[in-house]
């Protein structure tokens, strides 16, 4: 899981783009949503997807990775983890 300090978080919470709250959803619909909604985002842009599976932490990072988006960070908030990601630049 990565894991930023306060600070860089609230900077990140300040531009995030979208929040997708896929909580109490479990594998593939996490993934499923998520890319739904970072296709209707620009490159560069920050989503902030809200998840309760466990799993997602592994197969967003899966997921970011194998799509060229940049996963930058996953916090174990409140019941919840967010997961910050940034669109790719289109091609």
């Amino acid at each position: 899981m990565l894991v930023v300090d306060a600070a860089v978080l609230v900077v990140l919470d300040g531009i995030v783009a979208h929040t997708e709250d896929v909580r109490g959803m479990n594998c593939p619909l996490p993934i499923l949503r998520t890319k739904k909604a970072l296709a209707k985002m620009t490159g560069g842009q920050l989503l902030k997807v809200l998840t309760t599976d466990k799993a997602a932490v592994t197969d967003l990072a899966l997921f970011a990775q194998q799509t060229g988006h940049a996963l930058k960070a996953q916090i174990q908030e409140d019941g919840h983890i967010a997961h910050y990601i940034v669109r790719r630049e289109d091609q």
